[in-house]
């Protein structure tokens, strides 16, 4: 039995993809009326019917998950891994991504995918997005990651978590050692103000009316 996940483009998707293409008329009219003829305007033509198609190629369509894979199928390419190295899947923030700069693959035609940095990590990954949102990052057992994005995100993820559930991953540890400092920072913050340094006596005269205590210590 399989579970069909349609990629769905986002506005701003659709938007910047026809920007795009604008922009990619607008050079090739130029181009053509300013070398009218010449070598430059062809090559520049063939150069960009050739970026496109290259890029087409990689558009995601759909992720198709089996019993044993999980597939990102685009429009001609197919990314497969196998459910028994899938070492962990979780969904990421928008937040996170920020630090994803693309090395060689699409950003905002039609999508993003291709091979992208992550800076924070200094690590190559893929990603098969139809819009900057609803990412789910799934990881294997080589450490590979593949990030995607998916409109039911968290129905993905229940379905591709191992049986034994997650591998820890470092940043989710970090993440966790970073929390207890916090809350317990905060306390003691409060403990500090001016306003929590008075006794109770002094609290209790203030309460009947009578004037706080001046005397020096």
């Amino acid at each position: 039995m399989q579970s069909v996940y349609k990629y769905r483009f986002s506005r701003r998707t659709i938007y910047v993809s026809l920007v795009y293409l604008a922009v990619f008329a607008l050079l090739g009219w130029a181009l053509y009326h300013l070398y009218e003829g010449g070598y430059l305007s062809a090559w520049f033509t063939s150069f960009i019917v050739a970026l496109i198609a290259l890029m087409a190629l990689s558009i995601p369509r759909k992720i198709v998950v089996s019993e044993d894979r999980v597939e990102v199928r685009c429009l001609l390419d197919i990314t497969e891994i196998r459910r028994n190295e899938i070492a962990s899947v979780r969904r990421v923030e928008t937040r996170r991504m920020k630090w994803f700069i693309p090395i060689f693959g699409g950003y905002g035609f039609f999508g993003y995918y291709g091979h992208f940095i992550d800076l924070r990590r200094l690590d190559r990954v893929r990603i098969y997005a139809s819009e900057w949102r609803n990412f789910v990052e799934i990881t294997d057992i080589y450490d590979d990651r593949l990030y995607v994005s998916c409109a039911d995100a968290d129905r993905l993820v229940a379905e591709l978590t191992p049986p034994g559930g997650n591998r820890p991953d470092d940043e989710e540890i970090d993440e966790e050692e970073e929390g207890p400092e916090q809350e317990t920072t905060e306390p003691e913050q409060k403990a500090t103000e001016p306003g929590n340094n008075r006794n109770g006596a002094e609290k209790h005269r203030e309460a009947k009316g009578e004037a706080p205590d001046n005397r020096p210590e």
